[in-house]
């Protein structure tokens, strides 16, 4: 019995001192979590997320890494932390047997005269028993105009040399322009809403890299693709005159919000051929104002259309339509409107013609609800349209419509984030609209004289 109890206690000392010695061959088992970090275009002075790399000692014994080297020394642009300890270079690093330690890399790009995006390049050596192993670094670095809290308080226009970056906000004040020229493309951060209290114009063009372009600033993985990534543009009481013109606007919280009535005879935004995607609130938002829109589409937002309060609205050849997806759970009709918020009422005036109103995969029974309350005007049209309900809203009048047929777009993919809202040579919406004297579609290909399509996109 006693020699039992003395064997086990010679194995336990055994073991432990196995545990406790370090494993010297080079072909010890050691996991490195990535030969590449990669990071996606970055602009300059903004920074970056940090990468992460995982160092795993996989054998039973302790593991020493006698150096773990950032190869560009303390001038890199690249920025290493080694368990919570900031450094260049670490020596005589000590790893448990069957654990790890975590490797942080952070990139900051320093302004270049380049105005084409430019490669950051470095390495991390990792040594140990002798053997030398190495992880690459690489980013995409650009430059920008970057404005931080920038103020427009007298006429100025942006051209397409570099790309802008927004930082705080973007305020164009009251009785002043901010024309943003083809091409252009405006990345706003988290807390960067664009405010509009005088005049915003865009003069994109079909082309798609004439477009002129707003979304986050966050352009890395996997955040290049998340709603609400940015608050939105947001036009005020004083807002007068603007004009969107091939504009797309991606990922915001609310991508465009209007308020309070025009100041004059025309409407407070006009949008042409413009795309409005992946909002995480509210496509457009709008409260009793006014909005004309043409070959418009707006997709996979929380709420695609929000009219509320009265207003008057002219959306012609506008495509509206949500899937469900990992980004947005779609429960909220694609288009609501109405002329109240509370108890109080006002005048509206509305006219859908040739669009498509759709939805799947959500909880939204009726992709089109209209709301009525008092005794204010209520002129609410809907000519010649596609939409999916089980109820047809009342208080509106309506021509030609097809109700809860697919328009059959040319292809939905919700688990690869792809979606093409052209038309199959299917659709039931091929050759169902209404001349309206809208001579092109969203990708400036022709309408033909007679009957058009519905929706955006003309079948060619």
């Amino acid at each position: 019995m006693k020699f039992s109890a003395l064997y086990i206690s010679v194995l336990l000392l055994l073991f432990s001192c196995q545990k406790d010695s370090f494993i010297t061959s080079p072909d010890a088992r050691v996991t490195i979590s990535a030969d590449t970090l990669k990071y996606d275009t970055l602009f300059v002075t903004a920074g970056s997320t940090y990468r992460t790399l995982k160092i795993i000692n996989e054998t039973d014994q302790k593991l020493r890494l006698s150096s773990l080297k950032l190869m560009g020394g303390a001038s890199s642009a690249y920025k290493m932390n080694v368990d919570g300890m900031p450094g260049s270079q670490f020596s005589n690093l000590e790893i448990n047997a069957n654990d790890s330690i975590y490797v942080f890399v952070q990139v900051n790009v320093n302004p270049s005269v380049a105005n084409l995006p430019f490669v950051i390049r470095d390495s991390i050596q990792i040594s140990y028993n002798g053997k030398y192993r190495k992880v690459q670094l690489e980013a995409w670095g650009q430059n920008a105009h970057l404005f931080r809290n920038k103020i427009v308080a007298a006429d100025e226009t942006w051209n397409n040399d570099l790309p802008y970056v927004i930082l705080g906000s973007l305020q164009v004040n009251a009785t002043t322009t901010l024309t943003i020229n083809k091409g252009c493309r405006i990345y706003a951060h988290a807390d960067a809403p664009v405010v509009v209290n005088g005049t915003l114009k865009t003069n994109g063009l079909k082309d798609t890299v004439d477009r002129v372009y707003f979304r986050g600033d966050r352009l890395d993985e996997p955040y290049k693709d998340f709603p609400a990534s940015w608050p939105g543009i947001f036009f005020g009481a004083t807002s007068k005159d603007n004009v969107l013109n091939y504009t797309v606007i991606k990922n915001a919280y609310q991508a465009i919000g209007v308020t309070e009535p025009s100041v004059n005879a025309n409407p407070k935004l006009i949008l042409n051929e413009c795309i409005i995607d992946n909002a995480y609130d509210a496509g457009i938002i709008s409260l009793n104002s006014s909005i004309n829109a043409r070959n418009c589409l707006v997709t996979n937002c929380g709420k695609n259309l929000f009219l509320a309060q009265g207003g008057n609205y002219q959306f012609t050849h506008c495509t509206v339509v949500t899937y469900a997806n990992r980004f947005i759970d779609h429960k909220d009709p694609v288009l609501t409107i109405s002329n109240f918020a509370n108890s109080s009422s006002a005048n509206l005036v509305a006219t859908f013609r040739n669009c498509v109103f759709w939805g799947e995969n959500g909880l939204a029974n009726d992709e089109v609800v209209v709301l009525k309350n008092g005794n204010t005007t209520f002129n609410v049209n809907f000519d010649y349209n596609l939409w999916k309900v089980q109820t047809v809203p009342a208080n509106i009048t309506s021509n030609q419509i097809i109700n809860n047929q697919s328009p059959l777009f040319d292809s939905v993919n919700t688990t690869k984030n792809y979606y093409d809202f052209r038309l199959q040579a299917t659709s039931p919406a091929l050759n169902k609209g209404i001349s309206s004297g809208i001579a092109t579609d969203l990708d400036g290909k022709p309408r033909p004289v007679g009957l058009p399509d519905l929706g955006c996109f003309e079948k060619q």
